[in-house]
């Protein structure tokens, strides 16, 4: 209990910094000491997860070396892997199986199971973010999808929304020609943030760079990049977030001109 505690604080901590950089350089040593504690307790779900989430928003966030992004966020998912082994077993078997095997072990997943199946997808999406040229971590996408899907039929709220936001983001990845979705993606973006009432300052800084760049709505673009920039970062757990968001709406907003 005392361990698991520990890392939720951490967690929180992390999230409610506001300088970026504390956090990259004072990151590593919570990670270790997440590593230890998880030796220490192999078995508990929660904090297996804590450190899936660590390691994961680190690799994705904070470090720009793709070998070493890729070995941070595989820890990453064997951590959340490991939690939902714990919890459900079903999915824990399957997810390596064929797509139907998987879709039906997801059908069984029930409410209480929500938030260690949202953790698992989200570490899964992280190795294929740092893994672009990976085409075996990019062949995964179609079960992320239904994974993502699933917790948004069981508990769309969870997370304020969050599965929408990734199903916003693999639906925005390629333009319909080449078999995306970037409408339906938008829907989930509006969604994720309508959930979030607003105050997860990512989302629509998501919703700029992966849809309205993809369909090339300058308008829209910009409009949500400077509600961004002009919002108040900071909001209970997700200070962090939302100041990088500001700083990324920044870099897209001076980049316009070339990209439109």
């Amino acid at each position: 209990m005392i361990a698991g505690n520990m890392a939720a604080s951490l967690s929180t901590a992390i999230l409610n910094q506001d300088d970026p950089e504390t956090v990259r350089a004072g990151a590593p040593a919570f990670l270790i000491m997440i590593d230890g504690m998880i030796a220490d307790n192999p078995k508990d779900a929660d904090i297996l997860l804590a450190g899936s989430k660590l390691y994961g928003a680190y690799a994705t966030i904070f470090v720009k070396d793709e070998q070493r992004a890729q070995r941070m966020a595989i820890k990453a998912f064997k951590y959340a892997q490991r939690a939902i082994c714990e919890q459900n077993i079903s999915i824990c078997e399957s997810y390596t199986q064929s797509f139907e095997i998987f879709s039906n072990s997801l059908q069984k997943v029930q409410v209480n199971d929500v938030g260690s199946l949202y953790a698992f997808g989200s570490a899964w999406a992280g190795i294929v973010q740092v893994s672009s040229s990976d085409w075996k971590a990019i062949a995964d996408l179609p079960k992320i999808t239904l994974l993502m899907e699933r917790v948004v039929e069981l508990q769309e709220t969870y997370d304020d929304g969050g599965a929408h936001t990734y199903l916003g983001v693999l639906s925005s990845l390629r333009p319909p020609s080449l078999g995306g979705k970037p409408e339906a993606g938008r829907q989930h973006f509006e969604k994720a943030i309508a959930l979030s009432k607003g105050k997860n300052l990512m989302n629509k800084v998501l919703f700029a760079r992966h849809y309205a760049r993809l369909v090339y709505n300058r308008e829209l673009h910009d409009q949500l990049l400077k509600a961004v920039t002009t919002a108040d970062a900071e909001v209970a757990d997700l200070t962090l977030i939302n100041t990088l968001a500001q700083q990324q709406a920044k870099e897209l907003l001076s980049t316009a001109e070339e990209y439109f």
